[in-house]
């Protein structure tokens, strides 16, 4: 055993008998962090607009600050990006997070002094917990990549802009530098495709230990490294044993990646996004997240389908169930309040308190009442594939809505690796595992309201070419597992002619 890899486990068994203090009291820990956030933010702008000065809980919270999302907070965000100061939080952010919004062009998240290491630790905890929990820490000595958007920033206002990605490589601490690959040139590289053949150039004669990344880039890393060698990736790497991922669901890609490893792995789940670190997953045998409650952020929850109603109520920690579906609000030491961060979730544990994404409140098929989520119909393709040994590269689901002839129906649009013999018993089990997931989409069925799913299969690459015409090909960029609409749908039938 290394002097590093000794030290490794001692720290990592230090910080994580400090998550399990905070875990095991999540209520106060959470009332505590309220109060720090009101009391950090009453003099800025937003505090005084919001009566920051007399909120003394939850409830008067709720009654003064009401939900927001990017369009609602804009005006707020466009001062400080202006370069003003005490706007959303105390003094200037150090960073603003750009990314592409759907709906209101770029996006300007906030990243301060305060927020910072809530991003940083939280990266740093979920990996001392692995080690905690396995007493494996020799991967310590080896080289770790992290497939990220470039580094380079710019400066507007005093303030740098960039990618989350590309500000956190900043934050890499010493220890972990000379492990760390790719180098800080290939990093820089902008294309996608170019930056994915330097890291191959790079990375292909190293003793890579831990691999990190969204799953569909980290599978086209994978399947250039095996083009140039002709070889699986664990002969490439004998001692890479441990996947980081976050941003999407990795079991619809697990098949495909075991077949490039050529064995299993252990792997970690992360909840990350620009407008925090929110959980990451502390047990093997577990795939729920470890929310982080004592990261300097705030947590509200709505039921999901209560969402649109007017004002629905906005639950804490003490309200919550298992298995329901919510929409998760935050407010943080970065300045975002009562903030809708577009995901749902729904929780595997209140001792301790666990999530999983469940999708995008955004993201769903309700086109005939059905309230189809992202959870379900990955759990629905999991299990056809599981059960009839077919393995894909990318799916999405869209409704047809007017179809030349018959009913109405769900439209699978799926890249296979490897496709089923019969693909109308394939299908058919899809839509049975869906029907038992969701009775108002089973209702429809039986109802003779839409009829059962139909699979359009996507040529290969087919996925990576609609990605590049918009421009989000690679880096932290994520495929929209299903549509309320045929935006997606008719972009991919026009590829494929």
């Amino acid at each position: 055993m290394s002097l590093k890899s000794f030290a490794a486990k001692v720290f990592a068994h230090y910080h994580r008998r400090k998550i399990d203090r905070w875990a095991a009291n999540p209520i106060k820990t959470q009332e505590r962090v309220l109060r720090e956030l009101i009391n950090g933010a009453k003099d800025t702008k937003f505090g005084k607009d919001h009566n920051f000065v007399i909120i003394k809980d939850h409830t008067d919270f709720a009654k003064y600050v009401p939900v927001r999302d990017y369009e609602d907070l804009k005006p707020y965000v466009e001062e400080a990006v202006a370069g003003k100061e005490d706007i959303l939080w105390k003094g200037k952010p150090l960073y603003f997070a750009k990314t592409s919004g759907t709906t209101s062009g770029s996006k300007y998240i906030p990243l301060t002094k305060e927020s910072m290491p809530g991003h940083i630790n939280a990266a740093r905890n979920a990996i001392l917990c692995y080690i905690a929990e396995t007493n494996n820490a020799d991967f310590v000595d080896g080289k770790m990549i992290f497939l990220q958007g470039s580094p380079e920033l710019n400066e507007q206002n005093g303030i740098k802009l960039g990618r989350l990605s590309g500000i956190v490589a900043h934050f890499v601490p010493n220890y972990l530098q000379k492990n760390r690959m790719p180098s800080w040139e290939t990093n820089c590289i902008e294309d996608w495709e170019t930056k994915v053949d330097a890291v191959v150039e790079e990375t292909i004669n190293e003793d890579m230990t831990v691999i990190s990344g969204i799953p569909p880039w980290v599978q086209m890393y994978f399947e250039r490294l095996k083009e140039k060698s002709d070889k699986d990736i664990k002969d490439l790497f004998k001692n890479f044993n441990l996947f980081i991922y976050g941003g999407v669901n990795y079991e619809p890609y697990k098949p495909i990646f075991e077949k490039l490893i050529g064995k299993k792995v252990n792997s970690i789940e992360l909840y990350p996004a620009s407008e925090g670190f929110f959980a990451f997953q502390d047990k093997q045998d577990d795939n729920g997240m470890l929310l982080q409650l004592d990261s300097g952020i705030f947590y509200e929850f709505i039921e999901a389908d209560k969402f649109f109603d007017k004002n629905p109520k906005r639950l804490t920690l003490k309200d919550i169930k298992l298995n329901v579906n919510y929409v998760m609000l935050i407010s943080s030491n970065a300045g975002l309040w009562a903030y809708n961060v577009g995901d749902t979730v729904q929780f595997t544990s209140l001792k301790p308190f666990k999530v999983i994404v469940s999708g995008r409140i955004k993201h769903f098929i309700s086109a005939f009442g059905e309230h189809v989520i992202a959870k379900e119909v990955e759990e629905a393709m999991k299990d056809a594939c599981s059960s009839y040994q077919v393995s894909i590269s990318e799916f999405t689901v869209a409704p047809q809505i007017e179809p030349k002839q018959g009913l109405p129906y769900h439209e699978w649009f799926v890249e296979f690796e490897t496709e089923p013999k019969d693909i109308a018993a394939f299908s058919s089990r899809i839509d049975q595992a869906l029907q038992q997931q969701n009775s108002y989409y089973k209702d429809l069925i039986d109802g003779k309201i839409l009829r059962p799913l139909e699979i359009f299969k996507v040529k290969k690459n087919g996925f990576k070419e609609y990605m590049k015409t918009q421009g989000k090909l690679g880096g932290q960029n994520k495929l929209p597992r299903l549509s309320n609409d045929r935006k997606i749908a008719n972009s991919l039938y026009e590829l494929q002619s």
